[in-house]
């Protein structure tokens, strides 16, 4: 009996595996097929990836593209990082009731959907002269209620015995912090820095309405472009969204067991 049900549960995650890996390899199939073949569904694997290749290139700005979507994202990730963590472990370390009263109102603003602050946001920015700009790009986005949330939440793990040890040796809040609790927390930071760096990397919307210069393109960006037309290069299409997965894809499998540890809360 526990054989069976043991086959019944490797049959099931093989078709789910399946199930989860086919989008990726019909894209990367479709990107050597013509818009032709594309459109006919087919699966066997083309020669025309070079030719996509050279029609992507020509019409759109694919290496500065890639250029400010790897920029903005990356300098997010460090900055978005570090504010949160700091906040994250303020709140937990220094807990009272007020702090209590605080987090919950920023927990309240993860209810409020974006388009709705969206007009407000992009008049502020224009009237600082933040259009077109890395600043006007990543201030947004800097500090996000889930992750001060998830490094609250880690913070709660962190042996206070140490923080009092360090204090009495002379070390100050600061040097607690960064020599202390950072390297501690790997894991978390890890599975942080996946989510900022994906969220930043596929972030569409904003970037959309502040970035009005060709030369500020994205990825996401380039892509929406590409369907703007009256008619559709489905190969060019799928190569660029091949391109725009890639690098999320290789962040994920270099940070994925520190993530699976930031994400269950492990401390080691």
């Amino acid at each position: 009996m526990i054989k069976l049900k043991n086959s019944f549960q490797y049959i099931f995650l093989i078709v789910a595996s399946v199930v989860s890996i086919f989008p990726l390899f019909w894209m990367l199939i479709a990107a050597t097929n013509k818009s032709a073949d594309v459109l006919r569904g087919t699966l066997i694997p083309g020669g025309y990836f070079i030719e996509n290749l050279k029609s992507l290139m020509a019409s759109q700005p694919v290496i500065s593209s890639m250029v400010n979507s790897f920029k903005y994202a990356v300098v997010l990730t460090i900055i978005s990082l570090v504010i949160c963590s700091l906040a994250g472990y303020g709140f937990e370390i220094y807990h009272d009731k007020g702090k209590d009263l605080v987090m919950s109102i920023i927990l309240l603003a993860m209810m409020v959907p974006f388009a709705a602050t969206m007009i407000p946001l992009f008049r502020m920015f224009s009237n600082a002269g933040l259009l077109n700009t890395t600043i006007g790009f990543i201030l947004p986005s800097l500090s996000t209620p889930f992750l001060i949330m998830m490094f609250r939440q880690s913070a709660r793990s962190f042996p206070h015995d140490i923080i009092e040890a360090a204090r009495i040796d002379g070390l100050n809040e600061i040097g607690i912090f960064f020599k202390m609790f950072i390297p501690t927390m790997r894991s978390t930071y890890a599975a942080a820095m996946v989510i900022t760096f994906m969220n930043a990397w596929n972030n569409y919307l904003w970037p959309k309405v502040i970035m009005s210069d060709d030369s500020s393109m994205t990825m996401p960006m380039l892509i929406a472009n590409l369907t703007a037309g009256y008619t559709t290069d489905y190969g060019s299409l799928m190569l660029g969204v091949l391109l725009c997965t890639i690098p999320t894809i290789i962040v994920f499998f270099v940070l994925q067991k520190s993530f699976a540890e930031g994400i269950t809360g492990s401390v080691k």
